[in-house]
């Protein structure tokens, strides 16, 4: 903080009752009124130096004492004070602190360049220029001081040289930053970390107020040097700066300071850049929550709700782990609020959803989505079922709010209702039914399946329902091994058969197909032999097959053996009748 000292005169200004006079010889002639203060005076001091104070007086004609009120100064009496003093020669000490209201008193009363030489106007000027505007803090500070006279401070161009300063500041590489800053993270310290962090600037600028905080996010966004997560974190800092932590802190009735707050909620929500992932999830549900307590305008919630549910796969149990403050609900965790992003989940995600089946990628990137949030859902379900004022048809809303995607399996939601069984074990038949009714026994893991068989807490249907899924599952996969084994043998591979087309001399297998032939005819072949040639049957009886060839070789000898009778007959029939011809 800099400092700047005019004047060499030790301070001669005293109070007595409601009058601040000045030490001097010579009698008052000059009375100046600011609000109830009287200020009994010189005009020879104070007439050479302001412009203002001529005129009223010139004004006045030749009295020997002028009664002057200026109740409309900027600053009120300690500005004009100071300017008094500076007036008497009267040491004062300026600052960052006391420039904006020393600044505005001196231009009210014109005390500049043009009416003396050297006077308290360019003074100031060049404290504000080469002092305030080239320090970090100064020109904080002293954009702070503007709050109490705006329209003052907007007209003299105070505002817009402070927030230029604090700006270009800002944008300045962290490597170049050579000035103090503030920086309280937990866990960090200068002395571990020699590089200056990318949100420095973070933490001062927090102390201002929140239009002004307003005007340098803007214009530090308007130059598009800084990325959106930098602008996020300014945000984040400022509304834990100024917003009240409702996990700790009771209800506020100081109607003021409330609206207050939702002008700050209001504000922050509107500065959020539009790129996801600018802040994090878990700072925008906690501003859900803030702005649900504070009771903010519905066009906020709503923006609110939509960018939580935008990024609600990146959040935490944690994140959705927040009290209600609503005096009119007993349970402890509020879930009608994690119900509300949810649903502000769902009708994005809808809304992404491929319509072709050509966008693979993107249906399997939606559908990770839908799967991240079911799990932590469930995992949020299993949390807030300890809670033994949580209400049976809350903890059913929100675990049928999500679709059947959502859910890859029904581990995590049986474990939360058995978690919430337990706790509330006077829970009537109906709620118990009512609350299994979330399950699809089907898509429980097998030890999950074990588990429930043997749960006691479970309703009967519910238990029914479980052992008949899994037979049929046992059911499946016996069919399903059964089939297996039939495949194997019906693609089991044929022996191979050598050529037909062999090498004289060597034996060669019949067919299967051949064989079957081959078998088939020996077998009609026997019977018949069988019926026929019975009383000639001789041979081997061990070996029906032996048998049965022995059979048809005989039938075939002895049918060889009538044919060759017949035409030895009839050979000696010619040989007898060529003979008979010879002799006659």
């Amino acid at each position: 903080m800099k400092f700047m000292k005019i004047g060499t005169k030790p301070d001669t200004f005293y109070t007595e009752e409601a009058t601040r006079t000045v030490i001097s010889d010579a009698p008052s002639d000059f009375v100046i009124q600011i609000n109830n203060i009287h200020y009994l005076l010189h005009k020879f001091p104070l007439l050479p130096k302001c412009g203002l104070l001529q005129r009223l007086c010139s004004d006045s004609g030749d009295l020997e004492k002028v009664s002057i009120k200026l109740h409309d100064i900027p600053g009120g009496e300690d500005a004009f004070e100071m300017c008094a003093k500076f007036c008497y020669g009267i040491t004062i000490n300026l600052s960052a602190y006391n420039f904006v209201p020393a600044f505005c008193a001196a231009k009210f009363l014109r005390m500049t360049e043009s009416v003396e030489k050297g006077n308290f106007v360019p003074k100031l000027e060049a404290f504000f220029n080469l002092c305030i505007l080239e320090g970090w803090k100064d020109s904080i500070t002293a954009l702070q001081t503007t709050v109490k006279l705006p329209e003052w401070s907007e007209n003299l161009g105070i505002i817009r040289k402070c927030i230029d300063s604090i700006v270009e500041k800002i944008l300045t590489p962290p490597a170049k930053v050579a000035w103090s800053y503030t920086y309280t993270r937990p866990g960090y310290t200068k002395k571990q970390h020699h590089s200056v962090p990318k949100d420095w600037w973070t933490e001062d600028i927090s102390d201002l107020d929140v239009d002004l905080f307003r005007c340098i996010i803007t214009a530090v966004r308007a130059t598009h040097v800084l990325p959106p997560q930098l602008i996020g974190e300014a945000l984040h800092v400022y509304a834990c700066r100024w917003l009240p932590d409702t996990t700790r802190t009771p209800p506020q009735t100081d109607e003021e300071l409330m609206e207050n707050n939702r002008r700050i909620v209001d504000s922050v929500v509107s500065m959020i850049p539009g790129d996801k992932g600018a802040v994090s999830v878990g700072f925008l549900l906690r501003l859900t929550v803030i702005a649900n307590y504070l009771r903010v305008s519905p066009a906020t919630k709503t923006d609110l709700l939509r960018r939580s549910g935008l990024q609600l796969e990146e959040a935490t149990v944690d994140d959705l782990i927040f009290p209600s403050n609503s005096p009119a609900d007993p349970e402890f965790y509020n879930i009608d609020l994690v119900l509300e992003v949810l649903e502000s989940f769902l009708v994005l995600w809808r809304r992404q959803s491929p319509a072709a089946a050509s966008e693979w990628d993107r249906s399997a990137q939606v559908l990770g989505t839908m799967r991240k949030v079911g799990k932590l859902i469930d995992s949020y379900l299993q949390v807030v079922a300890r809670d033994v004022n949580m209400p049976v048809s809350k903890v059913v809303s929100l675990a049928e709010a999500l679709p059947d995607i959502a859910r890859e399996d029904h581990d995590g939601i049986y474990k939360a209702i058995n978690i919430y069984l337990k706790e509330h074990g006077d829970l009537s038949k109906a709620d118990k039914k009512r609350l299994c009714r979330i399950l699809d026994c089907q898509k429980l893991s097998p030890e999950v399946r074990a588990h429930a068989v043997k749960n006691e807490r479970l309703p009967l249907r519910t238990v029914v329902q479980v052992l008949f899924f899994e037979q049929e599952r046992d059911r499946g996969s016996n069919s399903k091994a059964a089939a297996a084994t039939h495949d194997r043998h019906k693609h089991k591979p044929l022996p191979i058969t050598p050529s037909l087309f062999h090498e004289p001399g060597k034996q060669t297998m019949p067919s299967s197909r051949e064989s079957d032939s081959q078998s088939h005819k020996l077998k009609l072949g026997a019977a018949n032999v069988h019926d026929k040639f019975s009383s000639s049957t001789t041979g081997k009886k061990d070996n029906p097959l032996l048998q049965m060839q022995n059979k048809r070789s005989g039938g075939k000898l002895a049918l060889k053996n009538e044919r060759k009778g017949v035409r030895l007959e009839t050979q000696q029939v010619d040989h007898q009748g060529h003979n008979m011809g010879r002799k006659s």
